[in-house]
């Protein structure tokens, strides 16, 4: 069991804090954070400071593989309890309207959005945070059955920005104007204005942004008319066959995966599975950076597993033949080729 040492200081607790998570200690993890609150540290800070960058800390220890799925999602399920644990202490009374926040429709990183949701209770809105996965119609049901002010939607990944256009249009059809935030929009939200959406940085902002209900509404709508040309309808419909293709011209290629037990070919066609939804979601916001970004995230993980790099060249070299008859695709799957070629380049 993890000894917490008692401290009023945000910088001299989070190492201690970061010790409870990596014990799985929860409730030596509360302790850290009640003990800040007790000593004058402003709820919305220990939020943000201390539960934040430690669960971001550990989102980097599962991508180096110093941490397994199991002790990331321990990890992470500690943080949600002291999330839970400074809401019930500070208990705000609600001044201001109904804010909904809500993750897209296949996207499950949910403790980002409910650290959004606790600072905007704390800053007097009545919140209504639906969590995980919300179906776009789903959160359409609920929104009028309850009157809200804004909703607040979450993306981690890229490639969900498709299905985030789909919730951010059914929000605005039901006269619902929308804030979105997460990596998934890119770190200057630059996604966010392709799809038509006003875009929030961090939890503080987003308050500022709803409180600005008139500007809220002002934001352009989106800039997708480069999708007249079908390429990324066309590949989603071919999603399937892509996968399977892929995998049996790795088989041929790499013979070390013909010896890949069950779990390792699941794994392997969920990784096909990635490159081609990062794929299909650049070509819906039409800016390849998106999938070069995902491409080198990927090598680096891969990497770090033992699993050569170079088998997501061998990848996107087959893909590109597949799809040589896709312009915008063989563009993007070139740049992502070249950006891999320049990773592995030896120095000198």
């Amino acid at each position: 069991m993890t000894v917490p040492t008692t401290s009023t200081d945000l910088i001299d607790a989070y190492p201690g804090y970061l010790a409870c998570l990596t014990d799985a200690d929860e409730y030596a993890a509360i302790d850290v954070a009640i003990g800040l609150l007790d000593g004058g540290v402003p709820p919305e800070r220990v939020l943000l400071d201390l539960v934040a960058p430690a669960q971001a800390e550990v989102g980097e220890r599962w991508a180096r593989n110093e941490w397994s799925v199991a002790q990331e999602h321990a990890a992470t399920h500690i943080s949600e309890r002291v999330v839970a644990a400074v809401a019930a202490h500070a208990n705000p009374r609600p001044t201001g309207g109904r804010v909904v926040v809500a993750c897209m429709d296949g996207e499950w990183h949910a403790l980002p959005p409910r650290l959004v949701a606790e600072v905007l209770r704390l800053r007097g809105w009545q919140v209504t945070f639906l969590g995980a996965s919300v179906p776009a119609a789903h959160l359409v049901s609920y929104l009028h059955r309850h009157d809200a002010q804004a909703v607040a939607l979450a993306c981690a990944l890229p490639m969900r920005l498709p299905h985030a256009h789909r919730m951010i249009e059914a929000c605005r059809r039901s006269d619902v104007p929308v804030v979105v935030g997460g990596r998934g929009f890119g770190a200057d939200g630059r996604w966010a204005a392709k799809l038509g959406a006003a875009w929030a940085p961090n939890a503080p902002a987003a308050a500022e942004v709803i409180a600005d209900e008139r500007a809220l509404r002002r934001v352009p709508p989106a800039q997708l008319a480069h999708l007249v040309d079908d390429e990324y309808a066309s590949l989603v419909r071919r999603r399937g066959e892509l996968i399977d293709s892929a995998l049996t011209d790795l088989r041929e290629r790499v013979p070390a995966t013909r010896e890949y037990t069950a779990a390792q070919l699941d794994s392997t066609a969920s990784d096909l599975g990635h490159i081609l939804d990062s794929l299909a979601a650049a070509l819906y916001v039409d800016d390849a950076s998106l999938f070069t970004e995902f491409v080198d995230w990927l090598a680096e993980i891969l990497t770090s597993r033992r699993v050569p790099a170079s088998a997501v060249a061998l990848t996107l070299e087959h893909l590109a033949d597949a799809l040589r008859d896709y312009p915008r695709a063989a563009r993007t799957l070139a740049l992502g080729r070249a950006g891999l070629a320049a990773v592995s380049r030896p120095a000198g």
